[in-house]
């Protein structure tokens, strides 16, 4: 079966923004215009079609990514439309790992906030082209061209207008086209649906013409040919100006800059003639490359090549079971064929294939290079996990997501629920690679963990809706970590003789720190056969071990190097188990020596609210242990930037509020870790001392 639509006219794209910056308005604005849908979804009223969850109805905030796929003069666009929240910065990590380009959403008033900062330098780990839009032009306080500076300033980029604004605020009517030079009013009779292009106004020229020659200068930058036409003639042509604004976008050289009102329908036709005009094709983009053989193993993007897909979001289907969405980076799949697993060397059918619009499914039998899609039969298969040919193997390059950083205990509430409980939570975990779940043996409880308070928020209401099971739950817990800071030595035996074949294990062991966010490193530095190479798995199996639970609070450990040198072994006592142990003997007593150090998550905090309030929100930041990184006005707000531990942000949203009587809005993401002070760190060791006693 050929493809219905040729792999240059395919566009895979994402939204992506600050919170409330309009991201799912515009979503559904594109499927309105494109004609998937008759009807405008508001998000206010709980109908936007890419906002399907319960909870992100009730909220008015997107939780999931939901893709879609519609047409646009000839092209398939499959549009991801993310979550601002930073909780849920997992739905935007994987989806800027399979797309090709990417639509940068500002608000016109907010300008450059800092989960846009955030995902903006998501996209640029990524290598992901951008075209930006500067959106809400008709809300009080828009400036379009501030935001432009904000972008140009604040995120490096390049950023050159494509049209401009005709007016602000109320008096926003429409927008100039600055490579056609036409001016497109929007008709307020019509709520924006249509527009008129008529010629610039008299009064419009002067600013239309400075911002062209602008438009023209900055493509003409881009290619000496065109530089020297520029510098002889003084402009270029439409296709000129077109071909080579291509080419600088998806070399990431410039991002191309439109204006509009989504919630008004203004500017969105002209958005979707960038998406198609600016941003990559499939087979525009690089060959995908082997993790782990750069050289020898890469794929073209075209069909001709053999299969290979990244599977990058699970989905808990109640109809179907597990759906998984991949992206075909070569090659073809059709319903009921094999593929591998190569990230878990496991051979897994795919039964059933379809194109996504939310949570409804169009089913196909086929699916081409480029396609993103989603599959039922790949039970086995977790996010970031390769697929492809049996013949051909590859490994693409997985995805990274960040740790988790609020933990709380949950337990059913009736003990019959206790088996369902589990269940549940292990569904939402392959869901949710930032979401996991843990057995405290000390406490016999489970803990879960998640990004953050509304994030544990939702799962909990997630089990109740959609897998009929009610939870108690704990207050939040800050996931706390521990490392040594010293390097020290030490050594650990492990042996019991009671009759028969006893138990031998010796080592010694080195155990040094290493920069913060390095993780663990373990290195066999054994010479001449003193502990032989088959128990050597098992002395870093049994440091591993004593990683999870750590000697000084019981947290995970971090950033440290553990390198064995020495031991020594029984021809007949020795064994696995044993060479464990020793293990977790010798890292025990090490790390104690080792001057250990209680670390928490500290987080990048921004407050935004009018200058009466300044002192007391400033003094709400110090009084939580925070720092004060910088201060700063933007019209009538002014904006405070810190750097405050997550444990002491609990309750603030209720705090600001009572502060400045609900005028003030705060953001926030994790940073880094760092040590908590002496005399603090005291307190939560012995405390947490304390409550695995009575638990116990």
């Amino acid at each position: 079966m050929p493809r219905q639509v040729q792999l240059s006219n395919i566009r895979n794209i994402g939204i992506m923004a600050h919170i409330d910056a309009g991201k799912t308005t515009v979503s559904e604005r594109i499927l309105f215009f494109t004609g998937k849908t008759h009807k405008l979804g508001e998000v206010h009223d709980g109908a936007a079609q890419l906002d399907w969850m319960p909870q992100e109805r009730e909220r008015g905030i997107t939780i999931t990514s939901a893709a879609t796929t519609t047409l646009w003069r000839d092209h398939r666009i499959t549009l991801i439309d993310t979550p601002g929240h930073v909780d849920f910065t997992v739905e935007v990590e994987r989806s800027l790992r399979v797309l090709d380009g990417a639509i940068a959403l500002f608000c016109a008033v907010g300008g450059v906030e800092p989960q846009a900062e955030k995902v903006w330098h998501q996209s640029e780990k990524y290598n992901v082209p951008k075209i930006a839009f500067v959106n809400k032009m008709d809300r009080v306080g828009a400036d379009f061209f501030a935001v432009l500076e904000e972008i140009q300033n604040d995120l490096g980029a390049n950023a050159v207008p494509v049209v401009v604004p005709i007016g602000k605020e109320e008096a926003f009517q429409g927008i100039i086209d600055l490579v056609s030079m036409k001016a497109l009013y929007y008709d307020g009779d019509n709520q924006g649906v249509t527009f008129r292009e008529e010629s610039i106004p008299a009064d419009k020229m002067e600013k239309a013409r400075k911002w062209r020659a602008n438009l023209v200068e900055k493509c003409a930058e881009q290619d000496d040919a065109l530089l020297e036409k520029f510098v002889e003639k003084g402009d270029l042509t439409k296709d000129e100006i077109l071909g080579i604004l291509r080419k600088a976008t998806i070399a990431r050289r410039v991002v191309p800059v439109y204006c509009g009102s989504a919630f008004k329908n203004k500017g969105i036709q002209r958005l979707l003639d960038g998406v198609i005009r600016c941003l990559p094709a499939p087979n525009e983009i690089p060959p995908i490359i082997c993790a782990r053989e750069p050289e020898a193993n890469k794929r073209e993007p075209t069909d001709e090549d053999p299969f290979s897909a990244l599977a990058f979001k699970v989905v808990s289907d109640k109809h179907m079971g597990k759906l998984t969405y991949i992206r075909i980076y070569s090659g073809r799949l059709e319903s009921g064929c094999t593929v591998l697993n190569s990230s878990r060397d496991k051979t897994q059918r795919i039964s059933r294939l379809f194109r996504m619009h939310a949570n409804r499914q169009e089913v196909i039998t086929e699916a081409f290079t480029g396609d993103i899609v989603a599959v039922v039969g790949l039970s086995d298969t977790r996010t970031g996990d390769t697929l492809c040919t049996e013949a051909q193997p590859i490994h693409l390059e997985a995805i990274e997501f960040p740790a988790p950083v609020v933990s709380i205990s949950i337990a059913p509430e009736t003990q019959g629920d206790s088996e369902r409980l589990g269940e549940a939570l292990h569904r939402l975990a392959d869901e949710d690679p930032t979401f996991t779940v843990a057995f405290d043996a000390e406490t016999s409880e489970t803990i879960i963990s998640g990004m953050g308070e509304l994030h544990l928020e939702i799962i909990v209401d997630r089990l109740k809706r959609e897998f009929n099971v009610a939870a108690k739950v704990g207050r939040p817990e800050v996931a706390y970590r521990e490392t040594a800071t010293v390097p020290v030595e030490g050594e650990g035996k492990y042996i019991k003789q009671s009759g028969g074949r006893g138990q031998y294990g010796h080592v010694c062991m080195k155990m040094e720190p290493l920069p913060p966010g390095d993780g663990f490193e373990f290195v066999n530095d054994v010479v001449g056969g003193r502990i032989p190479l088959q128990y050597i798995p098992s002395v870093e199996k049994g440091v591993v071990r004593a990683l999870r639970s750590g000697p000084y609070a019981g947290y995970p450990v971090v950033d440290l190097r553990v390198s064995l040198y020495d031991g020594s072994y029984h021809e007949v006592d020795s064994n696995d188990f044993a060479f464990q142990e020793a293990a977790r003997i010798a890292f025990k007593q090490m790390f104690l020596k080792g001057q250990p150090e209680l670390l928490e998550p500290v987080m990048s905090v921004e407050v935004v609210a009018p200058e009466e309030f300044m002192g007391p929100c400033a003094s709400s930041i110090c009084q939580r242990r925070g720092r004060i990184e910088s201060m700063t006005r933007k019209g009538d707000l002014q904006i405070i930037e810190g750097l405050v531990p997550l444990a002491e942000m609990f309750g603030y949203a209720n705090a600001l509020r009572t502060l400045t009587q609900g005028r003030a809005s705060f953001s926030m993401h994790f940073e880094h870790y760092e040590a908590v002070p002496d005399a603090l760190a005291e307190t939560i060791v012995e405390k947490r001392r304390k409550e695995k006693k009575v638990r116990g």
